[in-house]
């Protein structure tokens, strides 16, 4: 596990290859059993009302992409490209939408 520290914070990042160790699988436990009114959040400050009325679902999120290889007919090809740059975009997009369909059934 490598310690990195800004400031006063202190990060760990567990490297995807490393196991935790067995203390650090207890530590999670505790942490996962205890009851949500004994977790200290005093250094967290108390949010206005008003926080979140325009707070936005995954503005800032932008998924992992990955190179892949497909076979489109050329009509559907020619269809995706006729509408101008971004082609793959749409693709995407179509693809997302049809995927968010089937699984919220």
């Amino acid at each position: 596990m490598k310690k990195r520290r800004k400031s006063k914070t202190v990060v760990y990042q567990l490297k995807p290859d490393q196991q935790l160790t067995a203390r650090q699988k207890r530590e999670i436990q505790r942490l996962a059993t205890m009851p949500e009114d004994q977790v200290d959040t005093s250094d967290i400050p108390e949010l206005p009302p008003g926080a979140w009325k325009n707070a936005v679902r995954g503005k800032w999120y932008r998924p992992v992409k990955k190179a892949v290889s497909i076979r489109l007919d050329a009509d559907v090809l020619a269809w995706l490209k006729a509408k101008g740059s971004g082609y793959q975009t749409r693709v995407n997009n179509l693809l997302r939408e049809r995927m968010l369909k089937e699984v919220s059934r």
